[in-house]
């Protein structure tokens, strides 16, 4: 998958593209319904995802609490996995946000891009203040002489499906009924990072990672799915997972700190794929660190038998 982050400067073979537009965060069933029918538009065109970095989001309200679901990496390595050739991640700045709804139809879209077609969601809006809708982007495509498909709003167990439903859904620990909505585990993904090592101190050595950025599911236990993607221990495997600031040891930055069961090894600074499969508890503190590890030892005996019947 080829990643194009500029709009002004496309070489000729990134021109010509099916296209799904929207944010994609989460890339939830929603978006797959997107961007199957961007293939279906034209499929002698390369499939294409337009999308915008930092999320708009982000740019306008810098200081608002996290509310991603995945990292840019992580939603551009999902996407290639659902065949999508071009990625147009393009640079979100003030230039951009103030785009005019026809201005952004013509010089992204038809000039800039060159795209062939472009499908959005029944909600779209765009340009300037928000101000273009997808009934807007059927008239200019008509004009500037690109096709446009307006997709229906997917549904899912009697609820709209959406980024917004999905965060709420991790925030009530309710991990699986996520799931249903992504099409797939939720995951956080990146790096393994050094930790004060208290895990291996209590016979439980985990890989930490930062959930800086990402929108925080319920603090808790996790029975964990794990995907190590690169390196000597590269692999699927098991375990429980704590996901909080750790209230036995004071007060602390939330991370993600996954018990990888059956394994040895050094995974510093590899980049890891936790799946979030079930929520066993909520985050607690307890009397003594004995306390502490019988709830450990419980908690990775549930996690096995609920990972083992998947």
């Amino acid at each position: 998958m080829r990643i194009i982050r500029d709009y002004q400067y496309i070489e000729a073979a990134d021109r010509g593209a099916s296209v799904a537009i929207g944010n994609f965060d989460g890339v939830h069933l929603g978006h797959r319904s997107v961007i199957d029918l961007a293939r279906a538009a034209a499929p002698d065109a390369p499939l294409g995802v337009l999308t915008f970095e930092p999320h708009p989001r982000e740019f306008f309200a810098p200081d608002a609490p996290p509310f991603r679901l995945m990292s840019p990496e992580a939603r551009a390595s999902q996407l290639a996995k659902l065949g999508v050739a071009r990625l147009y991640q393009l640079n979100f700045n003030a230039q951009l946000a103030s785009l005019t709804p026809e201005a952004f139809a013509r010089t992204v879209i038809a000039d800039g891009l060159g795209l062939h077609h472009v499908v959005v969601g029944a909600d779209f809006c765009f340009g300037k203040s928000r101000a273009g809708t997808a009934q807007d982007m059927q008239a200019f495509g008509a004009e500037m002489g690109f096709g446009v498909t307006v997709a229906p709003l997917l549904e899912a167990s009697d609820a709209t499906v959406s980024s917004t439903a999905i965060r709420k859904a991790l925030t009530e620990a309710r991990p699986r009924d996520a799931a249903t909505m992504l099409g797939h585990w939720h995951r956080i993904e990146g790096p393994v990072i050094g930790g004060e090592q208290r895990g291996r101190e209590l016979g439980y050595p985990t890989a930490n990672m930062s959930i800086d950025g990402l929108h925080p599911p319920a603090f808790g236990v996790y029975a964990v799915l794990v995907d190590v993607l690169e390196g000597p221990h590269k692999g699927r495997y098991q375990g429980a997972a704590s996901l909080g600031v750790r209230p036995m040891f004071g007060e602390n930055r939330a991370n993600l700190e996954t018990f990888i069961f059956d394994f040895s090894g050094d995974l510093y600074g590899t980049n890891v794929s936790v799946a979030l499969v079930d929520h066993l508890r909520g985050e607690e503190k307890f009397d003594s660190l004995d306390a502490l590890i019988t709830q450990m030892d419980a908690d990775c005996t549930r996690a096995r038998t609920i990972l083992d019947a998947l």
